[in-house]
C-alpha cells in the first residue's frame, strides 16, 4: 500500500534552517507529482510547494518563494523540503502528499490522495 513517511521537523529559532523528508514506498515513486502542505492550528491546510515527476519542475506558495527549496531524489523514493529564514508564522504541521492522476502544479487540496502522517514545525521568535 501507498506510504509516506515524513521526518525533519523540530523546534527552531526565527532564521534558522530545517529539512524535511518524506520517505515514499508502495508505488512507483518517479511517476507522481509530490507536494508539500502545512497546516497551523485553527487554519486550513494549504499548499506550500510541489515537484512534478515528468520534468522535476517546482512550484511555490508566495509566501516560501526564495526560502524554501523543494527536491525528490527517485533513486531513495524521497522527496525534500529545505526550509531556510523561518518565521514563526512557519509554525505548523507540515504533510507530505502525493497526486492522483494528472500532474500538474499546484492542483487543489483534492487532488493529492495520499497523505502521510506529518510532522511539525516550530519556529520560535
Amino acid at each position: 500500500q501507498v506510504q509516506l513517511v515524513e521526518s525533519g521537523g523540530g523546534l527552531v529559532q526565527a532564521g534558522g534552517s530545517l529539512r524535511l523528508s518524506c520517505a515514499a514506498s508502495g508505488f512507483t515513486f518517479s511517476s507522481y507529482t509530490m507536494a508539500w502542505f502545512r497546516q497551523a492550528p485553527g487554519r486550513e491546510r494549504e499548499y506550500v510547494s510541489g515537484i512534478t515527476w515528468i520534468s522535476g519542475s517546482t512550484h511555490y506558495a508566495d509566501f516560501v518563494k526564495g526560502r524554501f527549496t523543494i527536491s525528490r531524489d527517485n533513486a531513495k523514493n524521497t522527496v525534500y523540503l529545505q526550509m531556510n529564514s523561518l518565521k514563526p508564522e512557519d509554525t505548523a504541521v507540515y504533510y507530505c502528499a502525493r497526486r492522483g492522476s494528472g500532474w500538474s502544479l499546484p492542483g487543489v487540496l483534492s487532488d493529492y490522495i495520499y497523505w502521510g502522517q506529518g510532522t511539525q514545525v516550530t519556529v520560535s521568535s
